[in-house]
């Protein structure tokens, strides 16, 4: 009986000393550890997941704890480990969903190519993925813009945090999301694809915000003689979307066969050019009242605005002479 008692304090022991070393006593991550559990893993998938990278000690021990732990459930997602944690607090993460974010920064006036070079520099897939969604999601804005043919102009700017259990949809989801919610602040609910369309074109024109209700003046007042736009950016996206864009406009690009190319086509492209911001879309909706026809740049970040083409030629050879003094 004596010798049956100590066997099975010995048992108990043992037990108590490895769960005291597989759950109680911290473990180091040799560096920043990254780990992706997916939706539909099994608590013991995670567990072996968790010891391939080095941060729990027992997969059994783990798996264990859960089966006493139930509530809540351990939550799928990429998981960032960088410092000494026991399996139980490790547990707990899991249990509360502290997932890693990827934070995409989308500035005013990316366009879907810009975005999705973001998304792809923030480790959340390739950049083609996303573009594939962003040119055939246009559903997701159709009753705003049933005209769309692309999400462009519809990824709203913004700082967004993604993980990576999210996909490229989800992400475009969001991004829609805001811009929706943008609209409905400023009361965007009517001409919504002639309002982004132009504001796109402002957006890529100028990044001073006062001086965008000049600009849409100008392209209001051509618009309303019938005077093509002459945008520059249009030029470029058309090339972008074509795929010959070299990083710079030059005389032939000019002529262009595209139904962006603004210099060939009056009126406005078939669609946005990149995705404006807040600024830009106020600024269409509410241009400033002008004779303006024509701006160029002063060089030094800012413009200048003409009526007349002799006026426009003046402030050309001004720009030629800052820019030669540089």
């Amino acid at each position: 009986m004596r010798k049956l008692f100590s066997l099975l304090l010995l048992v108990i022991v043992a037990l108590a000393a490895w769960l005291v070393w597989g759950l109680w006593l911290p473990v180091s991550p040799n560096g920043q550890k990254f780990v992706l559990l997916r939706p539909g893993y099994t608590t013991r998938r995670i567990a072996r997941e968790l010891k391939s990278a080095g941060v729990i000690r027992s997969t059994q021990a783990f798996v264990l704890w859960h089966a006493l732990h139930r509530r809540p459930p351990l939550k799928a997602g990429e998981y960032l480990f960088e410092h000494d944690a026991n399996a139980i607090k490790i547990h707990n993460r899991l249990a509360r969903g502290d997932v890693y974010f990827h934070t995409v920064v989308i500035p005013e006036g990316f366009n879907l190519f810009d975005i999705a070079a973001a998304i792809e520099s923030a480790g959340l897939g390739q950049a083609s993925d996303f573009v594939k969604v962003a040119t055939a999601d246009a559903s997701l804005i159709a009753d705003l813009a049933p005209q769309a043919t692309s999400l462009e102009g519809y990824l709203f700017p913004n700082t967004y945090n993604f993980t990576r259990t999210q996909s490229m949809h989800d992400m475009a989801v969001e991004m829609v999301k805001q811009f929706r919610r943008v609209a409905s602040e400023l009361g965007l609910n009517a001409d919504v694809e002639r309002t982004v369309t132009l504001a796109s074109i402002i957006e890529k024109e100028t990044g001073v915000p006062e001086e965008r209700p000049e600009v849409a003046s100008v392209y209001v007042n051509r618009l309303t003689k019938h005077i093509a736009l002459q945008a520059d950016p249009s030029v470029i996206y058309a090339e972008l979307l074509q795929g010959t864009y070299g990083g710079a406009l030059h005389h032939d690009d000019m002529r262009f066969n595209s139904l962006y190319n603004t210099y060939v086509h009056a009126g406005l492209p078939p669609g946005p050019i990149a995705n404006p911001g807040k600024s830009s879309l106020q600024a269409t909706m509410h241009p400033a009242t002008t004779s303006f026809y024509y701006f160029v740049s002063d060089g030094n970040g800012h413009h200048r605005f003409s009526s007349t083409f002799e006026e426009h030629n003046k402030n050309v050879a001004a720009l030629r002479h800052v820019m030669s003094q540089k």
